[in-house]
Protein backbone atom coordinates (compact mmCIF):
# COMPACT_ATOMS: atom_id res chain seq x y z
CA UNK A 1 0.00 0.00 0.00
CA UNK A 2 1.32 3.44 -0.86
CA UNK A 3 4.91 4.43 -1.25
CA UNK A 4 5.54 5.96 2.19
CA UNK A 5 7.46 4.37 5.04
CA UNK A 6 5.44 2.97 7.94
CA UNK A 7 7.91 4.31 10.52
CA UNK A 8 7.97 7.82 9.06
CA UNK A 9 6.29 10.85 10.63
CA UNK A 10 5.06 11.72 7.14
CA UNK A 11 1.82 9.90 6.24
CA UNK A 12 2.19 7.11 3.70
CA UNK A 13 1.26 8.03 0.16
CA UNK A 14 -1.97 6.52 -1.04
CA UNK A 15 -1.88 5.79 -4.76
CA UNK A 16 -4.66 6.85 -7.08
CA UNK A 17 -6.14 3.79 -8.79
CA UNK A 18 -8.82 5.33 -11.00
CA UNK A 19 -9.91 8.69 -12.37
CA UNK A 20 -13.19 9.68 -14.01
CA UNK A 21 -14.00 13.05 -15.54
CA UNK A 22 -17.37 14.07 -14.07
CA UNK A 23 -17.59 17.59 -15.51
CA UNK A 24 -15.50 20.46 -16.82
CA UNK A 25 -12.50 20.53 -14.48
CA UNK A 26 -14.09 18.01 -12.07
CA UNK A 27 -12.67 14.57 -11.32
CA UNK A 28 -13.76 11.56 -9.30
CA UNK A 29 -10.67 9.93 -7.85
CA UNK A 30 -10.36 6.44 -6.37
CA UNK A 31 -7.48 5.55 -4.07
CA UNK A 32 -5.93 2.24 -3.11
CA UNK A 33 -7.31 2.45 0.45
CA UNK A 34 -10.90 2.53 -0.90
CA UNK A 35 -11.40 6.29 -0.62
CA UNK A 36 -13.43 7.72 -3.50
CA UNK A 37 -14.06 11.43 -3.73
CA UNK A 38 -14.71 14.30 -6.08
CA UNK A 39 -12.18 17.06 -6.67
CA UNK A 40 -13.19 20.33 -8.32
CA UNK A 41 -10.66 22.41 -10.22
CA UNK A 42 -13.08 25.05 -11.63
CA UNK A 43 -11.61 27.87 -9.55
CA UNK A 44 -7.98 26.99 -10.18
CA UNK A 45 -5.79 29.51 -11.95
CA UNK A 46 -3.97 27.46 -14.59
CA UNK A 47 -0.58 29.17 -14.94
CA UNK A 48 2.81 28.28 -16.27
CA UNK A 49 3.23 24.68 -17.36
CA UNK A 50 -0.34 23.93 -16.21
CA UNK A 51 -1.89 26.57 -18.51
CA UNK A 52 -2.91 24.00 -21.18
CA UNK A 53 -5.19 22.36 -18.59
CA UNK A 54 -7.41 25.45 -18.63
CA UNK A 55 -8.92 23.95 -21.80
CA UNK A 56 -11.59 21.45 -20.63
CA UNK A 57 -10.82 19.18 -23.61
CA UNK A 58 -7.16 18.96 -22.61
CA UNK A 59 -8.06 18.53 -18.92
CA UNK A 60 -10.38 15.63 -19.83
CA UNK A 61 -7.39 13.67 -21.23
CA UNK A 62 -6.35 12.83 -17.65
CA UNK A 63 -5.26 9.29 -16.82
CA UNK A 64 -3.67 7.38 -13.94
CA UNK A 65 0.01 6.55 -14.15
CA UNK A 66 2.30 5.37 -11.36
CA UNK A 67 -0.17 6.20 -8.61
CA UNK A 68 -1.13 9.72 -9.61
CA UNK A 69 -2.99 11.59 -12.34
CA UNK A 70 -1.16 12.64 -15.47
CA UNK A 71 -1.85 14.18 -18.87
CA UNK A 72 -0.41 13.34 -22.31
CA UNK A 73 1.75 16.49 -22.23
CA UNK A 74 3.70 15.03 -19.28
CA UNK A 75 2.07 17.05 -16.48
CA UNK A 76 1.16 15.32 -13.26
CA UNK A 77 -0.12 16.24 -9.81
CA UNK A 78 1.05 15.05 -6.42
CA UNK A 79 -1.42 12.55 -4.93
CA UNK A 80 -1.24 13.88 -1.34
CA UNK A 81 -3.26 17.10 -1.83
CA UNK A 82 -5.60 15.24 -4.19
CA UNK A 83 -6.26 12.64 -1.48
CA UNK A 84 -6.93 15.40 1.03
CA UNK A 85 -9.35 17.16 -1.35
CA UNK A 86 -11.13 13.93 -2.29
CA UNK A 87 -11.51 13.03 1.39
CA UNK A 88 -13.38 16.30 1.95
CA UNK A 89 -15.93 15.36 -0.77
CA UNK A 90 -16.39 11.60 -0.42
CA UNK A 91 -18.63 9.65 -2.74
CA UNK A 92 -20.99 7.32 -0.91
CA UNK A 93 -21.74 4.10 -2.74
CA UNK A 94 -25.35 3.52 -3.76
CA UNK A 95 -26.75 0.26 -2.37
CA UNK A 96 -29.28 -0.95 -4.96
CA UNK A 97 -30.45 -3.78 -2.68
CA UNK A 98 -31.82 -1.27 -0.19
CA UNK A 99 -33.07 1.27 -2.72
CA UNK A 100 -31.11 4.05 -1.08
CA UNK A 101 -27.69 5.26 -0.12
CA UNK A 102 -25.49 2.97 1.91
CA UNK A 103 -25.03 4.09 5.52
Amino acid sequence: MGRGRADSAVPALVDITNVAVIGDHRLRLSFEDGTVGDVAFEQRAWRGVFEPLADPNVFAQVRVDMGTITWPNGLDMAPEPLYEAASRRPVVAHDSRRGGDAP
